[in-house]
C-alpha cells in the first residue's frame, strides 16, 4: 500500500499560537485481541492484519510520524498531556508503552507536570504491568470495564474474568497511580436496573477517582447493528437511557464524584482528564497513528486508517495524512458551543448571537439551563438539560 496521494502542509498561520493553548499528543494503537460487537473504532485483530502490519512496524511508523510532526510544527511546545488510546494499548505491554512515551519525549518533550494516560484492557494487565507504566512516566490509567454483569458483557462481545476490572484498578493504585478511570457503557439490550447499579457500585468499591459512562450507540457496520437489524436484539430505548443516566449520576454524586462533562465524573479537580479537557476547550493536539485525528490552530486533519498504508507513508518520508479541513469562523463557533456547553462550567452567554441568547433565556424557563449561572452570564446545563444536551446546542446555534 502506498503513501497518500498528496502531501499535507500545515498553514503557517495555524501554528502561530502554539504554546498559548493547551497542547496534547494522542497516540492511536490499532491492535485488539478480538473485535467487540459494538465497536466501530479503527482497530484490527492479528488475523485481520496477517503479515501486512505488526506492533513493530507500527512503532517504527509512530517514531517517524512524531519526528515529522515536530519538524512540521517548527518549535512545538512540550506536551502538556499524552493519551495513548485504541484499540488495546495494553497489548503492547509495559515495555512497548514505555517506548511509545519515549518517542513522544524525543519529538516534543513533556511539560514538568504532564498528564500521561494510557487505556488498558483489564485482561492484559498485571501488577508488574502497572509498575512498569509508573516507572516509564505514565501518571493515569483508564480501564475498560463496560459492565459487571456477565450477560451484558456477552451482548457487547466483551470477556472479563469476574472481578478483574476492579482488581486491575486496585493494582494500578497499589503501583502508585493516583488517578484511575473506569469506563462504563449503559443501555445495553438486556441490562436491568440492578445490573447497572451493581456495575456502578463495583466501580466505586474499586477506588476509581474518575468514571466515564457512555450510552450504547448502535453504530452502522458493527456486529451489534447487524443483530439489531435482524431483530435478534432491541435497539436501546431513549427513556431507559435517560433513567440509566440519572441513576449513574445519583450514585456517583452520592459517593463524591461530580460531573464535569456530561459523560464524565471526577472525585476532585485534579482527577479530571486534562487531555480530554484540551479537546473540549479548543486546544491543539497532534494525533499520531493510523486513523488518528489532529487539530492545530483551526486546521484539522486525519491519518490514513490501515496500519500498513500508514507505515508505508511514513517510511517514504510523508506525513500519513488522508485529508484535512480548515475550520471556518462559523465551524469554530459551532464546535465551541457544542463542546463547552457539555462542561459543568458551561459557556459564556456573550459568545452567543442575540438569537442564541434569546433561546438560552427560554431554555432557562424550561429548566434546561441553570438560572443562577445564567444570571452570572453563563449557560450551564441542569440535570434535565444534560439529558437533552444535543437539542439545547441546536437551539443556541440556530
Amino acid at each position: 500500500m502506498g503513501a497518500p496521494a498528496s502531501s499535507f502542509v500545515l498553514p503557517e498561520s495555524a501554528s502561530r499560537g502554539l504554546g498559548t493553548r493547551p497542547f496534547g499528543v494522542y497516540v492511536h494503537v490499532p491492535f485488539c485481541a478480538t473485535r467487540c460487537g459494538y465497536c466501530d473504532f479503527n482497530t484490527y485483530t492479528a488475523g485481520e492484519l496477517g503479515s501486512a502490519a505488526s506492533p513493530a512496524s507500527w512503532l517504527d511508523g509512530l517514531r517517524g510520524e512524531l519526528e515529522l510532526a515536530a519538524a512540521t510544527l517548527g518549535s512545538p511546545p512540550p506536551a502538556d498531556t499524552v493519551f495513548v488510546g485504541g484499540g488495546t494499548p495494553s497489548l503492547l505491554g509495559a515495555d512497548g508503552l514505555a517506548q511509545v512515551l519515549d518517542a513522544v519525549r524525543q519529538a516534543f518533550g513533556l511539560a514538568d507536570d504532564a498528564e500521561v494516560t494510557t487505556e488498558s484492557n483489564p485482561e492484559s494487565t498485571s501488577p508488574e504491568f502497572f509498575a512498569g507504566l509508573r516507572a516509564a512516566g505514565y501518571t493515569r490509567v483508564s480501564l475498560g470495564m463496560q459492565s459487571a454483569a456477565p450477560h451484558v458483557l456477552r451482548v457487547l462481545d466483551r470477556t472479563h474474568t469476574p472481578g478483574r476490572p476492579a482488581r486491575a484498578a486496585a493494582e494500578a493504585r497499589d503501583a502508585g497511580f493516583e488517578h484511575v478511570n473506569l469506563d462504563l457503557i449503559y443501555g445495553t439490550p438486556g441490562e436491568r436496573t440492578e445490573d447497572l447499579r451493581e456495575s456502578v457500585e463495583t466501580v466505586l468499591a474499586a477506588g476509581a477517582d474518575h468514571v466515564s459512562a457512555y450510552a450504547l450507540i448502535v453504530e452502522e457496520g458493527t456486529a451489534l447493528a447487524r443483530r439489531v437489524r435482524r431483530g435478534e436484539l432491541p435497539a436501546p430505548d431513549d427513556d431507559v437511557l435517560a433513567a440509566d443516566y440519572e441513576l449513574i449520576d445519583s450514585l456517583l454524586r452520592g459517593a463524591g464524584l461530580h460531573w464535569y462533562e456530561v459523560s464524565n465524573w471526577a472525585a476532585s479537580p485534579e482527577a479530571r482528564c486534562r487531555h480530554n479537557l484540551g479537546y473540549w476547550l479548543g486546544g491543539d493536539w497532534w494525533g499520531a497513528g493510523p486513523g488518528a485525528h489532529s487539530h492545530v490552530g483551526g486546521v484539522r486533519w486525519w491519518n490514513v486508517k490501515h496500519p500498513a498504508r500508514y507505515a508505508a507513508a511514513v517510511a517514504g518520508g510523508e506525513l500519513p495524512v488522508a485529508d484535512h479541513e480548515r475550520l471556518t469562523g462559523s465551524d469554530r463557533h459551532l464546535e465551541r458551543v457544542m463542546l463547552e456547553l457539555r462542561l459543568a462550567e458551561g459557556l459564556p452567554l456573550d459568545v452567543l448571537a442575540p438569537s442564541g441568547r434569546e433561546q438560552a433565556g427560554a431554555a432557562v424557563g424550561e429548566g434546561l439551563l441553570d438560572p443562577g449561572a445564567a444570571a452570572e452570564g453563563r449557560a450551564v446545563l441542569t440535570g434535565r438539560g444534560r439529558l437533552l444536551a444535543d437539542a439545547v446546542v441546536r437551539r443556541l446555534v440556530d
